[in-house]
């Protein structure tokens, strides 16, 4: 049995800015202590009092290139890396307010919130935190994509993800987290990324609005020319851009493997919408937040009291 510990929440309030990743709205964000069972909520404050939405699998309403939850009306998108953070920091209850529809991108990892947790702390609660645990294995595929997710029942959480898009110079890239894993410094720091070839058309599709060199790892998989440079320097609203080793204006990685990393932070926060941390063995293939958060679906449909501790 996993050993009992105490429900954790924030020390103190902490706040964010900054523009959203796919609208490229500017947002400002404040995340906030919360009394035990409360679990993860949203607070649309620029919506007035009640505009609420839990940070739950069930409401999920678009994963298109990041999560997006609603009630109703009331919707925030590109949540992910912050629900990962609250994870890996083992932070369980906290209230989010936010005054826009898209959580801040900042330098497109999570390593701003890891920062301001470690920095003032955590409180323990009184109460025992509850594990999520299923009765038997879960399976989530995607015929299409080839992608899939396997949770077996465990004591204790465990992830590991296989990253492949077809990329020479991605590769295939492997990662790991478990609650011994030094979220912190492992996977926080891992950036968000986005392949070159990809870009214009995401733009089209009203997507990575807020995107630029400084929030994004840009991949270049295939030759591009002078002309297509200019254009992204347009789109992204710099003076320049160049190419170097496959990557976009000269990037260092902050891990050799750091894109696998980031579809693990991904994973992680994905998956805290099954309503708290996961005690589980998972295994996945080329996940992504739409089988991601089929998968925390299929964690909510299969538990009840009694798969809880």
């Amino acid at each position: 049995m996993t050993s009992k510990i105490k429900q954790k929440t924030l020390a103190s309030e902490h706040s964010f800015e900054g523009k959203g990743l796919h609208t490229g709205k500017y947002s400002h964000m404040t995340v906030k202590p919360a009394p035990a069972g409360t679990g993860i909520v949203f607070r649309r404050v620029d919506l007035g009092e009640g505009a609420t939405v839990a940070a739950l699998a069930s409401n999920v309403s678009s994963t298109a290139r990041s999560t997006t939850i609603s009630n109703g009306e009331v919707s925030v998108s590109t949540i992910e890396h912050l629900m990962s953070s609250f994870c890996g920091m083992g932070i369980d209850n906290a209230y989010v307010d936010i005054d826009n529809v898209e959580v801040p991108i900042l330098d497109g990892s999570a390593r701003a919130y890891v920062d301001a947790f470690r920095e003032d702390g955590l409180v323990t609660l009184e109460a025992d935190r509850e594990y999520v645990r299923i009765p038997e294995e879960i399976l989530v595929s995607d015929e299409k994509s080839g992608s899939w997710i396997r949770i077996t029942p465990s004591d204790v959480p465990s992830f590991d993800i296989t990253v492949d898009f077809g990329s020479k110079v991605l590769g295939v890239q492997t990662a790991h987290w478990d609650e011994g894993t030094e979220y912190a410094l492992e996977l926080g720091p891992c950036r968000t990324f986005v392949f070159f070839h990809e870009i214009e058309f995401l733009f089209q599709n009203n997507l990575v609005r807020g995107g630029d060199v400084d929030n994004a790892i840009v991949i270049v998989e295939h030759p591009v020319s002078d002309d297509q440079l200019k254009r992204l320097s347009a789109l992204f609203n710099v003076p320049e851009l160049s190419v170097s080793e496959g990557y976009l204006n000269n990037l260092t990685l902050r891990f050799p493997n750091e894109c696998g990393r980031h579809k693990m932070m991904d994973m992680i926060g994905d998956l805290m919408l099954c309503g708290g941390v996961l005690s589980a063995k998972v295994t996945a293939y080329k996940p992504g937040h739409g089988i991601n958060t089929r998968a925390a679906k299929a964690v909510l449909d299969a538990m009840n009291p009694k798969n809880r501790i």
